[in-house]
C-alpha cells in the first residue's frame, strides 16, 4: 500500500473515532503519532511508490520547493507555443541535488517578514499573492501579535479597518465586520470554529480577516466577513523558546514553543501555555491553558501529512458590563442617553462574584494531507473533529419596569440572571483541488472541491429566579454587586414583573452540511484576470424541542456566486471590481433551535459590490484600499399580529471606504495604518424601535488606527499605537450613545543576545476612561484601564 493510501486510512480512522466517541481523540492522535515511526523509517520510504494520477493535459506550474524537477512535457509546450509563463508561475530550472530543509517554513511560504505578509491561502485555498486577491483582506502576523501582546483575539482586530469588537455577553469572541454582527464567523486553518468562546493566541501563526461576503470559500454566513486563525505547524524549523510574563492585575503567564525536524521525513512541534490573572473590573478573574502538539510527515517531495491535536480550557468571570442611564420621560432615538458608571467608577461590577462564570473546554483534532501530482494538479484533504463543552452563568443588568436599567433618580437598577449550556461536536471534511493549465493562450487556475460536515449539540437555557420569586431584583446602582442566591430553574413558566412569560430553551439539534464549489481564475494576459466561481450548500437541520418533545426539520439549498475582474497595470499593483453573495439560514448564526416562526423563514441574503486597489509600494510594504456597497435583506421582523412568527422584510445597507498601509516603510520602521469610513444604516424596520435611518449597532462613521515600531539599534526598538473609534450606539434602536474615544498603546523591546529577548507593553498609556463595546443598551463594557505587561523570552 502506498503511503498516501495509508495516510488516507489513518485519516478516515481518526474521523470515524472522533464521530463515535470524542473522548478518544487523544487516543486517535496517539495512534497517528505512533505511526510516525513507520514514516520516519528511510527503509519504508525507499519502498514507497509514486502516486498514480489521472491523465490530464500537461501544464507549467510553480514548484513548491527547490527539490521539484522540471516537467519536460510542459517545457516542450512552452517552447512550441512561444509563450513563457510569468514569474509567479515559472518553472524553476533543474538543479543538482543539495541539502534541503525539511520544507519551506510558514513564513517563507507566505513571504512573511515582520508585520508584512506577501501571500495567503485563506482567501482562495491556494497560496496567492495578496495583491492578486480581489477582496479586502488584512493579515496580522505572528510578530505583530507578539509585539502588541493583547489579552484576547478580538483585541488585535482594533487595528483592522471596518472591524468593531462586540461584547459577546461577556462569554465569547464576537465581531461586527462591515456592519454585520457575528459570533460564528470564526475559523481555524480554514475549518469552521463557530462555538461561542474566548480563543487564545498562544499557537497562532497569523490572523486573517476577510471582509465582505465570503461564502465561496467558507460557506454559510460570512456576510460581513470572517476571521481565520492559522496555527503554528511543524514545518521543520528549529525553535525552542520559553516565555514568562507578568503585569497589571496580577497577570502571570508562561508558554513554550518547541519544534524541529526529527529527520528528513518527520517534524514535530509543541505549543503549551498557562495564564492566570485578575482583571481591571472588580471581582473579575481568568484562568486558561492549552497544549497543542503537531506532527508533519513527508513521505516524498510532493506529499505532506499534517497531524494536530489541541486541548484548551478557558474559565473566567462572565461580565456583562454596565447599564444605561434612564432619563425623565424616557429615552428615544431623538433623545438618546449614555452609559451609567457609579460616581464615574468604571471598575464597579454589576453581577455576582460567586455566580458569574464562563467555562469552555475545547478539544480539536486535525489531519491534513497535501499532494502535488506534478502535472498541474494538487490536492488537499483535511478533516477536523472538535468537541466543545461550553457553559456560562450570569447575573447582569437588565430592563424590567424601569425606563432604562438605572432609573432617572439613580436609585434603582434591575438585575436578571440565567445560565446557558451550549455543548457541540463538529466534524468537517474538506477536499480542495487546484489545477493550473492552459486553453490556448489563456492560463487557468481552477479550484474545485467539496465540504461535508456534521454538527450536533444541545442548547439549554435556565432562567434565574431571585429570592423575591421573580426573575429580576432591584439593586442600588451605587452598590450593584449582588451577593445573594439565585435559583436556576429548568423550565421557568411563571410570569415576571413585566407580565411576560419566559420559557427556557431546551433543544437538541443536528446539522448536516454538503457543499461543493468551483472557482476559475482566467488569466488573459499579465494585465487582465477574470475570476468566476460559485458554491452550492445543502443544509439539513433538525431540532428536538425537549420542552414539548416536538421535532422540527428544515432543508436549505443555497447557491452563492462570486465574480471579479482584476487589472494589473504593473506586476506589483492591481485594480479590481468584485461581486459576491452569501446566505445565512433562518436558524441563525448558532442554528441551535427551530420554532414554528423560523421554520418557514427564507435565509438572509448578503450582496456585496466592491471596487479596490492594492499596491506593493516596495517589496515589503502593501497599500490597500476599497469602496463597497453591502446590502443585507430578508432580516426577520416580529409579526405583531402573529406572536412567534416573523416578516422577512428587514434590511440594512452598509456603504464604506477603507484603506490600509502595512509593512516596512524603511528597514527600521514598521507600520500598520488603517482607516475606515462606514455608513451602516437600517433601511427597513426590524422592530418597532429599529427603524429606517437608524445606525447599526456598534458601527462608527470613522475609525482610525496606527501602530508603529522603530528599530533604533540592533538591540533596542520601541512602538507607539493610537486608536480612534468614533461614536456609535449600543444597539440599533439608537437610544444609547457610546462616545468616541482615543487610546494610546506602546511597547519597548530589547533583543539582548541570540537567546534572550524582553519587552514591556502598555495598553491605554494615559489611563483613559472609555466605553469599548456593548451587547445592547444595558450591557455596556468599559475599556480596560492602563495595563502594563512585562515579558521575557529565552531561546535554547
Amino acid at each position: 500500500m502506498s503511503h498516501i493510501a495509508a495516510a488516507g486510512e489513518l485519516l478516515s480512522a481518526a474521523s470515524y473515532m472522533s464521530k463515535r466517541n470524542f473522548s478518544g481523540i487523544g487516543g486517535v492522535l496517539t495512534a497517528l503519532m505512533t505511526s510516525a515511526a513507520f514514516f520516519a523509517s528511510p527503509q519504508a520510504f525507499a519502498q514507497s511508490t509514486p502516486a498514480q494520477g489521472v491523465t490530464i493535459p500537461s501544464v507549467t506550474v510553480t514548484a513548491p520547493d527547490a527539490q521539484r524537477r522540471t516537467n519536460p512535457v510542459s517545457a516542450a509546450r512552452r517552447s512550441s507555443s512561444g509563450r513563457t509563463r510569468r514569474t509567479q508561475t515559472a518553472r524553476r530550472p533543474e538543479t543538482t541535488a543539495a541539502p534541503q530543509p525539511f520544507m519551506p517554513s510558514q513564513d517563507a511560504r507566505t513571504g512573511t517578514v515582520g508585520y508584512f505578509a506577501n501571500s495567503t491561502s485563506v482567501a482562495t485555498k491556494s497560496n496567492t499573492p495578496i495583491v492578486n486577491i480581489p477582496q479586502s483582506l488584512s493579515v496580522i502576523t505572528q510578530q505583530q501579535i507578539r509585539d502588541q501582546n493583547y489579552q484576547g483575539l478580538t483585541d488585535v482586530t482594533r487595528y483592522v479597518p471596518s472591524v468593531a469588537v462586540h461584547q459577546g455577553e461577556g462569554n465569547r469572541d464576537e465581531l461586527v465586520i462591515r456592519g454585520v454582527d457575528s459570533s460564528a464567523n470564526f475559523f481555524v486553518n480554514g475549518f469552521r470554529d463557530d462555538v461561542q468562546y474566548f480563543r487564545d493566541l498562544y499557537n497562532a501563526q497569523s490572523i486573517e480577516v476577510l471582509k465582505g461576503p465570503s461564502a465561496l470559500t467558507f460557506g454559510r454566513g460570512a456576510g460581513g466577513g470572517v476571521l481565520n486563525r492559522t496555527l503554528k505547524e511543524a514545518d521543520g524549523t528549529r525553535i525552542y523558546q520559553a516565555t514568562g510574563q507578568t503585569g497589571s492585575w496580577g497577570d502571570r503567564r508562561v508558554s513554550l514553543d518547541a519544534g524541529q525536524a526529527i529527520n528528513e521525513n518527520v517534524a514535530a512541534r509543541l505549543n503549551v501555555f498557562y495564564e492566570g490573572s485578575d482583571a481591571f473590573r472588580d471581582f473579575n478573574h481568568l484562568e486558561r491553558y492549552g497544549i497543542n502538539p503537531t506532527v508533519t510527515l513527508k513521505p516524498d517531495d510532493f506529499t505532506k501529512i499534517k497531524l494536530s491535536y489541541e486541548y484548551y480550557h478557558d474559565g473566567r468571570t462572565a461580565d456583562r458590563g454596565n447599564p444605561s442611564q434612564g432619563l425623565p420621560g424616557g429615552v428615544t432615538r431623538f433623545n438618546p442617553t449614555t452609559p451609567f458608571a457609579p460616581n464615574g467608577n468604571l471598575q464597579t461590577f454589576f453581577g455576582s462574584p460567586s455566580l458569574n462564570t464562563a467555562q469552555a473546554t475545547v478539544q480539536t483534532g486535525m489531519a491534513i494531507i497535501e499532494h502535488d501530482f506534478q502535472n498541474g494538479l494538487s490536492v488537499r484533504n483535511g478533516t477536523m473533529a472538535a468537541d466543545y463543552q461550553k457553559f456560562y452563568q450570569n447575573v447582569y443588568p437588565t430592563g424590567g419596569p424601569l425606563a432604562g436599567a438605572v432609573n432617572a433618580a439613580d436609585t434603582a437598577v434591575n438585575l436578571g440572571a440565567y445560565q446557558h449550556t451550549t455543548n457541540r461536536d463538529n466534524v468537517f471534511n474538506q477536499t480542495d483541488f487546484t489545477y493550473k493549465g492552459w486553453t490556448g493562450p489563456i492560463a487557468h487556475t481552477v479550484g474545485f472541491g467539496t465540504e461535508f460536515g456534521r454538527q450536533t449539540g444541545v442548547d439549554i437555557r435556565n432562567t434565574g429566579v431571585f429570592p423575591n420569586g421573580t426573575n429580576t431584583i432591584v439593586q442600588n446602582p451605587f452598590a450593584p454587586t449582588y451577593f445573594g442566591p439565585v435559583n436556576f430553574v429548568h423550565h421557568f413558566t411563571g410570569t415576571n414583573t413585566d407580565g411576560v412569560t419566559t420559557p427556557d430553551s431546551n433543544s437538541k439539534y443536528a446539522l448536516n452540511v454538503e457543499s461543493g464549489y468551483l472557482r476559475d481564475t482566467i488569466e488573459f494576459s499579465r494585465a487582465l484576470q477574470l475570476i468566476v466561481g460559485t458554491r452550492f450548500d445543502r443544509f439539513e437541520m433538525s431540532a428536538l424541542d425537549m420542552n414539548t418533545n416536538l421535532n422540527r426539520n428544515r432543508t436549505d439549498n443555497l447557491v452563492s456566486p462570486q465574480a471579479a475582474v482584476l487589472l494589473k497595470p504593473m506586476e506589483t499593483m492591481s485594480v479590481y471590481t468584485a461581486y459576491s453573495i452569501s446566505y445565512l439560514p433562518a436558524s441563525g448564526d448558532q442554528f441551535s433551535s427551530l420554532n414554528d416562526g423560523t421554520l418557514i423563514l427564507q435565509p438572509q441574503k448578503f450582496e456585496n459590490t466592491e471596487v479596490g486597489m492594492k499596491w506593493n509600494i516596495n517589496p515589503k510594504l502593501l497599500f490597500s484600499t476599497a469602496i463597497y456597497n453591502l446590502n443585507r435583506t430578508n432580516q426577520p421582523i416580529a409579526d405583531g399580529n402573529n406572536p412567534g412568527f416573523f416578516l422577512p422584510s428587514g434590511s440594512t445597507l452598509t456603504r464604506g471606504f477603507e484603506a490600509s498601509l502595512v509593512g516596512y516603510v524603511t528597514e527600521q520602521w514598521q507600520s500598520t495604518l488603517g482607516y475606515a469610513y462606514t455608513d451602516a444604516k437600517i433601511t427597513s424596520a426590524t422592530s418597532a424601535t429599529v427603524v429606517p435611518g437608524n445606525r447599526v449597532q456598534l458601527v462608527p462613521y470613522n475609525q482610525f488606527a496606527w501602530w508603529n515600531k522603530y528599530q533604533f539599534t540592533p538591540m533596542w526598538a520601541a512602538a507607539l499605537g493610537i486608536i480612534y473609534f468614533g461614536d456609535s450606539f449600543a444597539s440599533s434602536d439608537d437610544t444609547v450613545r457610546l462616545p468616541s474615544f482615543v487610546r494610546f498603546d506602546a511597547g519597548v523591546y530589547a533583543t539582548i543576545d541570540a537567546n534572550w529577548r524582553a519587552q514591556l507593553t502598555v495598553e491605554n498609556i494615559f489611563n483613559r476612561g472609555y466605553w469599548a463595546s456593548a451587547d445592547g443598551n444595558n450591557n455596556i463594557s468599559p475599556g480596560q484601564g492602563r495595563t502594563v505587561r512585562v515579558q521575557a523570552s529565552y531561546r535554547f
